[in-house]
C-alpha cells in the first residue's frame, strides 16, 4: 500500500515537472517570438525584402509557417522532408480528441510536440475572461492532478474499449455498418502513416531537441528517486533485481557490441547499368540532421542517377552528377554558383526544377560541382587546409569546367558509339551531340572564362549554348555593404589570407548548429522573419529566401560548399578594376608568368571569340548582381559581334534556382530547344572501307 502511494505521489510529481518545464520552454519561445516579431514591424523595407516567400506568418504564434503554394499537393517532394508543423498551442479543444471528418486538416493530424501526455491535455483547455480566487485554485489542482487522474483511469479506459469492441456485432458484407467501420478504419491507418511521417522526421531543430532533452532529463531524474524509493521500502526485492539486472547485462554485452551505429541495407540505384541489390554501409543521423545528397533527392523521385569522379589537372576531384539518357543526342550541362551545389537544380521537386524539366524534354543532365568542399576532396589525401583553399575563379574557369566538360564528351561519344555503331566518326570538330550550358552566378563568369581561355588557345569548347543566369564578372554597380567588403578585402588581404585561407563552418558542432537553427526559423515565423531581413540587409537588400536556403540539406553536419578567400578577393578586384578579368596575383613578375603580360587577361575584350549564342538573363530585384551589370555583359557581346540576348525578370538573386518559378523554367527550355540535335546519320558499311583503303594507300 505504502508503496503504490509512494509511486504514485512520484508519478503526479513527475508530470507536473515535465509540464511546467515545458510550458516555461513554450512561453520563452513566445517571448522571443513576440519580440522578434515586434523588432520586425519598426525595421524598415521589410515588405520588399519578405515579398514573395510564401508561407511566412508574421505574426507571434508558436505554429509554423504554411507550406507555399508550389509546396503543396506534392508537388515538391524534396521540401517535404524539412517540413514538421509543430501543434497550435493556442488552439481551442481538446488535444486527445480525435476527428474523423471528411477533410483532414493539419490541426487534426499534426502531431503533439515531444511531451507527456498530460501536458498535452492540460495545454488545450482554454482559460476563461475572468478568474475569481477559487476559480483560479481548483485550476491549479486540476492541472496538477490532472496527471494522476489520467494515468489511473486509462486501465479502465482501455477495458471499456476492448469491451465494446468484442461485443460489436459483426455484420453481413456490404451493410452500411461494414461500410462504416471500413471508412473508419481507412480513416485511422491514414492518422497512423502521418503519424509516423511526423515523429520519423529526420530533423529537428534546437528547440525541439531542448523539449526532448529535457525531458529524457527529467525521467531520468525520476526513475533515480523511483528507485531510491523503492529501495527504501522493499531492500530485499530491490537487491534480487540488481542482481538479476547485473548478471543479465554481463551476457548481454558480447551481444550488442559495435551494433548501433551502422547497418547493412540491401540497395540498388536507378540508373545503374546492373541494378541488382547490394550491401551498403547505411550511418543513422543520431543528431536528427538531414544530409541528403542529391543523388537521394533524384532517385526518390524516381528518376536515374550516376555520379562520376572527374579530377582535374591539379589533382581536385570533383562530383559530376548525371540524371542519365544515354541515347540522347542533345545535352545540357548545369552549374552552380557560389556557396551552393548541384542540389540547387533539383531542390524545387519535379515540377520546378531545372534538371527534371530538361530530362523530361529528352535531355541527357549534367551536374557540375565546383571545388570547395569542408571534406576537401583531393587526390592528395594528407593535403592541408591552406593548400586546399589556394585557388580563385580562374581555377574555376581553367581547371574545373574545362575537366567535367570533357569528361561529358568522352562519356557521350563512347555511349553514342555503343548505341549507334553506325555513328559516323568525329570530322571536322563536328560532335555526335549538342551539349548546352546553363549556369548562375559565379558559375557564369567561370563558364565564360572558359570559352575564351579555350578559344584563345585553340581548343574546342564543345559547347553549341550559353544560358547565364545572373552571371558574376561585372560589379561595379553595387550596393554600400558590397563596397564596404570590397575595400576590407583589398585592405587587410595580406593579413587575411594566410589566417583565413577559407571562409566555411570548421567544426561538425557548428555545422549541425546552423541545420538545426534553420529549422528553427521556419518553425517560429516571426523569427525567422527577422533573421530573413538581417541577412537581407547585410547583402543589400536582396529579398531572395536566404533563410530558406540554410535548411537545404547541402549545408548539413558532415559537409558543406565554402569559398576560398582568393575566390572573395577575385571578385573585390574585378568590382575595384571595374573590368571581368583574370586574378591579379599582386606583382607584375607573377602576372608576367602566368599571363604574358603585368596586368591580369581583361576577358572583355576577348568576348569577340565567343562563337556560340549566349542567353544573358537577369533579375530586377537582384541586388548581389544588379541587372546594370548583367546589361553591361550583354553590351560588350554585342560591340564584339556575338550573339547575344538578354531577359529580366522580376526575380531576386537566389530566386533563379530555389524558387519555383514557370516563367523562367519556360523560358530556359525555350531557349534549349533552339539547339537542334545533330541528325542521326549512318554511313554505308561499304564507303567506310573505301575511306580506309584510301587512308592506307595514300
Amino acid at each position: 500500500m505504502m508503496q503504490r502511494l509512494v509511486d504514485n505521489a512520484i508519478a503526479v510529481t513527475k508530470e507536473s515537472v515535465k509540464t511546467f518545464t515545458y510550458e516555461s520552454l513554450n512561453n520563452i519561445v513566445r517571448f522571443i517570438n513576440g519580440i522578434s516579431a515586434l523588432l520586425l514591424a519598426f525595421l524598415p523595407g521589410k515588405a520588399n525584402i519578405l515579398e514573395g516567400i510564401h508561407g511566412w506568418e508574421l505574426r507571434p504564434t508558436f505554429r509554423g509557417p504554411r507550406f507555399p503554394r508550389w509546396m503543396e499537393n506534392g508537388v515538391s517532394s524534396f521540401n517535404q522532408f524539412i517540413h514538421e508543423l509543430s501543434v497550435d498551442s493556442d488552439s481551442e479543444g481538446s488535444s486527445v480528441s480525435i476527428d474523423y471528418g471528411e477533410e483532414y486538416s493539419d490541426e487534426d493530424i499534426c502531431p503533439a510536440s515531444p511531451s507527456s501526455q498530460s501536458s498535452r491535455v492540460s495545454r488545450s483547455y482554454s482559460m476563461p475572461r475572468q478568474w475569481t480566487g477559487w476559480m483560479w485554485i481548483r485550476y491549479i489542482f486540476y492541472w496538477i492532478l490532472f496527471p494522476a487522474r489520467f494515468l489511473l483511469g486509462l486501465p479502465g479506459l482501455l477495458c471499456r474499449s476492448s469491451y465494446n469492441r468484442s461485443a460489436t456485432p459483426s455484420s453481413a458484407p456490404g451493410s452500411s455498418q461494414l461500410s462504416h467501420r471500413t471508412s473508419s478504419l481507412n480513416r485511422v491507418q491514414f492518422l497512423k502513416d502521418h503519424f509516423i511521417q511526423r515523429t520519423t522526421d529526420r530533423r529537428r531543430g534546437v528547440i525541439e531537441d531542448l523539449h526532448l532533452a529535457i525531458e529524457i532529463f527529467i525521467e531520468a531524474v525520476f526513475d533515480v528517486v523511483h528507485k531510491a524509493a523503492h529501495f527504501v521500502l522493499s531492500p530485499f526485492d530491490a537487491l534480487r533485481t540488481l542482481f538479476g539486472w547485473f548478471s543479465s547485462n554481463n551476457n548481454r554485452v558480447q551481444d550488442t557490441h559495435g551494433s548501433a551505429s551502422e547497418a547493412s541495407v540491401p540497395t540498388a540505384t536507378l540508373g545503374d547499368d546492373d541494378p541488382v541489390p547490394t550491401e551498403r554501409n547505411t550511418s543513422f543521423q543520431a543528431l536528427n540532421t538531414d544530409a541528403r545528397t542529391c543523388q537521394d533527392v533524384i532517385t526518390e523521385l524516381g528518376y536515374p542517377y550516376e555520379a562520376i569522379h572527374v579530377i582535374t589537372s591539379d589533382g581536385y576531384v570533383l562530383l559530376l552528377e548525371r540524371i542519365p539518357r544515354r541515347d540522347s543526342r542533345k545535352a545540357v550541362y548545369l552549374q552552380h554558383g557560389i556557396l551552393d551545389s548541384s542540389m540547387g537544380w533539383v531542390s524545387n521537386g519535379v515540377v520546378g526544377s531545372p534538371a527534371f524539366a530538361a530530362y523530361d524534354q529528352g535531355y541527357d543532365v549534367f551536374l557540375g560541382n565546383f571545388r570547395g568542399l569542408v571534406s576537401r576532396e583531393h587526390i592528395d589525401k594528407s593535403i592541408s587546409s591552406r593548400q586546399y583553399w589556394q585557388y580563385s575563379i580562374n581555377e574555376l574557369g581553367t581547371q574545373d569546367i574545362p575537366a567535367m566538360i570533357e569528361k561529358i564528351h568522352q562519356v557521350k561519344t563512347a555511349e553514342l558509339k555503343l548505341s549507334q555503331p553506325d555513328i559516323e566518326e568525329e570530322t571536322n570538330g563536328d560532335q555526335p551531340y549538342k551539349l548546352c550550358a546553363v549556369c548562375h552566378s559565379l558559375g557564369g563568369a567561370a563558364i565564360l572564362m572558359y570559352v575564351v581561355t579555350q578559344r584563345i588557345e585553340e581548343k574546342p569548347h564543345r559547347l553549341s549554348r550559353l544560358i547565364l543566369l545572373s552571371p558574376a564578372g561585372f560589379h561595379e554597380d553595387s550596393t554600400f555593404m558590397f563596397s564596404v567588403v570590397e575595400y576590407s578585402f583589398l585592405l587587410l588581404a595580406p593579413l587575411l589570407q594566410p589566417l583565413v585561407p577559407g571562409i566555411y563552418i570548421p567544426t561538425k558542432f557548428f555545422r549541425m548548429l546552423l541545420n538545426k537553427l534553420a529549422r528553427d526559423f521556419h518553425n517560429y515565423p516571426a523569427v525567422g522573419g527577422l533573421v530573413q531581413t538581417l541577412m537581407s540587409y547585410f547583402v543589400g537588400g536582396d529579398s531572395s529566401n536566404w533563410v530558406g536556403v540554410l535548411g537545404l540539406p547541402h549545408y548539413n553536419m558532415n559537409d558543406m560548399p565554402g569559398v576560398s578567400f582568393q575566390v572573395a578577393l577575385h571578385l573585390a578586384q574585378m568590382k575595384r578594376a571595374k573590368r571581368f578579368r583574370m586574378f591579379d596575383y599582386g606583382r607584375a613578375s607573377a602576372n608576367m608568368e602566368v599571363y604574358g603580360s603585368p596586368e591580369p587577361l581583361d576577358l572583355g575584350e576577348y568576348y569577340g571569340l565567343i562563337d556560340i549564342p549566349v542567353d544573358l538573363v537577369a533579375g530586377r530585384k537582384d541586388k548581389v548582381i544588379r541587372p546594370s551589370m548583367v546589361k553591361k555583359h550583354y553590351k560588350v557581346m554585342k560591340n564584339s559581334g556575338v550573339n547575344a540576348s538578354y531577359n529580366e525578370f522580376e526575380y531576386a538573386h537566389l530566386d533563379f534556382t530555389f524558387s519555383h518559378r514557370e516563367e523562367l523554367l519556360a523560358y530556359v527550355m525555350l531557349r534549349l530547344l533552339l539547339v537542334e540535335p545533330p541528325p542521326k546519320q549512318s554511313s554505308p558499311k561499304g564507303l567506310k572501307l573505301k575511306k580506309k583503303g584510301q587512308q592506307v594507300n595514300s
